[in-house]
């Protein structure tokens, strides 16, 4: 294993398969000339040419619909989205024909794509460019969507996801670019639906997703230093389709769960994951299930206000305590 960054780790990963498949292309804003917004494609363009690295007008609507096509007949694209933000110009070609090609023309053509976009906040850069819309898009049916946390599964997802027959929108965490991990080498991949165990533990349940679940691992750690109280961190990696399994088995051992988000709270995804406890794990339960989210009001860009309305590492901290109070080191 070599010792990447997050960024460093989506470039290589992105060159291997494009050496590997020449059917593999990229296509985006700025993603060729200027070697993109946060560098993901540098020198892509260089080594592989204009045919492979397409700059792209400011117009997602029409550069993913050339996708969808161009996935159609047989390529595979991959769709660099500047923010997730920007996504939702796209969203008729993303929900309404990449998901339902395949269903509606009777299997007899698939839609193998792409759609690498970052989001979340923390950075500054306000209401409308500081959004966690994945819940949006883990609702559609014939989409996959995944929200690696660790350069690791950056690669192994990435790699899954391009070789994937279907569309997959894979969501990248801002405030993850530069983190820096461990990272397999040789032909790495990580399959869709299997949650993480990021950390083992018997008394409570942690489950989150993307950078929350790197916070997750931290604050538990922390926690099991300081008091003994041993935390079970559950990292989902894959939003749709969602690892059940793992969670339920996760808190029938240790009968509470708490369900930490970047996210809005109303109708995200940790409401469907707490549904999925009430439905599969109620008798195991020894207190409420407790979510922990964002404030649910859009991000200012004043910095302290944007740290207010933001959940974080002191947010899962009073959930935790408060659901299993500290107890003496075992």
């Amino acid at each position: 294993m070599a010792e990447m960054t997050f960024r460093q780790t989506l470039h290589d990963t992105l060159r291997d398969e494009m050496l590997r498949d020449k059917d593999v292309f990229l296509l985006g804003e700025e993603i060729g000339i200027f070697e993109g917004s946060y560098k993901i494609t540098a020198g892509l363009l260089k080594e592989f040419g204009s045919k492979r690295v397409l700059d792209t007008p400011i117009a997602e609507n029409g550069f993913v619909g050339m996708a969808v096509g161009a996935a159609m007949l047989g390529l595979r694209p991959v769709v660099e989205i500047m923010t997730i933000n920007f996504i939702l110009l796209a969203i008729d070609e993303i929900v309404n024909h990449a998901a339902k090609i395949h269903y509606m023309f009777g299997g007899q053509t698939a839609v193998p794509m792409v759609i690498r976009t970052p989001g979340g906040g923390g950075q500054q850069l306000s209401a409308t460019h500081s959004q966690n819309l994945e819940v949006w898009f883990a609702h559609v049916p014939g989409l996959k969507v995944v929200a690696p946390s660790t350069p690791e599964d950056a690669r192994g997802l990435l790699r899954t996801s391009i070789r994937d027959n279907n569309p997959v929108l894979f969501l990248e965490n801002l405030a993850l670019y530069n983190t820096k991990g461990n990272v397999p080498e040789g032909d790495y991949t990580v399959p869709f639906g299997k949650a993480r165990i990021a950390k083992e533990g018997h008394d409570l349940t942690v489950i989150s997703y993307s950078r929350m679940a790197s916070i997750a691992v931290e604050v538990a750690t922390r926690m099991e230093q300081e008091s003994g109280l041993s935390i079970e961190v559950i990292d989902l990696r894959s939003l749709r389709p969602l690892d059940r399994e793992t969670i339920v088995k996760s808190v029938q051992k240790t009968n509470r769960a708490v369900i930490f988000e970047e996210d809005w709270r109303t109708y995200g995804v940790g409401a469907e994951i707490a549904a999925t406890l009430q439905e599969e794990a109620f008798d195991y339960l020894d207190a409420p299930i407790k979510r922990v989210a964002s404030i649910e009001v859009p991000l200012p860009y004043s910095k302290p206000l944007e740290l207010a309305a933001l959940t974080g590492a002191k947010q899962l901290i009073e959930a935790i305590n408060e659901l299993a109070p500290r107890r003496k080191r075992r």
